[in-house]
Parts: structure tokens; sequence; C-alpha cells
């Protein structure tokens, strides 16, 4: 009897671990849906971006390669849904600095951890060129973008680590794509 439970037990765990690695699978192929091509989104040089010369050290557990990714993909998501159809952007981030930053001088254990300030909020320089569907430039230019007040207001995606960062491109895609336009 107790053989035919451990069996069990073990077609059960066998089972369940299947199951969550299919929905996995199935969940990471829904979630890399095509990145519109109309929006491209460049970066300066890594070495020359803020975060990474003030990091020196690689503190923290994303690394420039990781949020420069995400950051990327997320501003072609975005951007694709406000502008209208046949128009192309394209964006040069020539420099950036995340929300927040490392203070280790509170000791080896917290070396890691990004403290979030107001001292220092997030900051990205872009410089972008809009082009109509006839391939004219409808505008270009140069962005500096900051949020000083980034810990005074909500942000509706609480556990992203780039949350504050995403939100600054959001404000900058809505006040250069949207409201430029009414």
């Amino acid at each position: 009897m107790n053989a035919l439970r451990r069996l069990n037990s073990r077609s059960l765990a066998l089972l369940a671990s299947a199951f969550f690695a299919l929905a996995a699978s199935a969940t990471s192929v829904l979630a890399r849906e095509p990145l519109p091509e109309r929006i491209q989104v460049e970066w300066a040089p890594t070495d020359t971006l803020s975060e990474v010369k003030n990091n020196q050290m690689q503190r923290g557990w994303l690394r420039p390669a990781d949020w420069q990714k995400s950051l990327g993909e997320y501003l072609r998501k975005r951007a694709d849904l406000k502008l209208p159809p046949g128009e192309q952007l394209e964006v040069t981030i020539n420099d950036i600095k995340l929300a927040g930053d490392f203070e280790p001088w509170h000791g080896p254990n917290a070396q890691d951890i990004r403290i979030m300030k107001d001292l220092y909020p997030p900051r990205i320089d872009l410089h972008y060129k809009l082009v109509g569907n006839d391939g004219a430039t409808i505008r270009e230019g140069d962005s500096k973008l900051r949020d000083l007040a980034y810990l005074q207001r909500t942000v509706p995606f609480n556990n992203d680590p780039l949350r504050y960062d995403k939100r600054l491109l959001d404000d900058w895609i809505t006040r250069e794509f949207v409201r430029n336009r009414s």
C-alpha cells in the first residue's frame, strides 16, 4: 500500500512538473509577440552611459544588456500604440541613469540594493526622428527626460524594477506624440 502511495505521489509530482513546464513554455511563446518594426531603438555604446559609468562594480541584479533590452522593447511597443499607422520612429538613447542608486557604504549586505530617494531621479537623454509614410521627416529633435518627483507619483506596475524609467518613457511618448497632435 505504501509503495502504491509513493508511486501515486511521484506520478502526481511528475505530472504537476510537466504541467507547469508546459504552461511556462506556452506563456513564454505568447509573451514573445513580434516587436513593431516601424519603431527602432538604438543605444549609445554601453560604456558611455551614466548608469554603467557610475556603477563600475556592476552592483544590482539587472545587467546593462537586460535593462537595455527591457526598456527598448517597452518603448517600441508603447510608441507603436500611440503613433498613427504608417509613421516610423527612430530613437537613439544617448545617456541614461536609472531611478535610484546604490549606496555601498551601508555595508556588504546592502551593496546590491538600489536605494530610491528623491536625490536619484531617472534620467534619459535621447534623439528621435519621426518619419511619415511618404518617407519625409515630420519631426526630429533631442529630449532630456527627467522625473524629479518620481517617488511622489503613483506607478501602475508596482513590481517592475524599471517602473519609474518606463513611466518616464510613457510620459515622453504621450507628451511628444499624442498631445502635440491635438
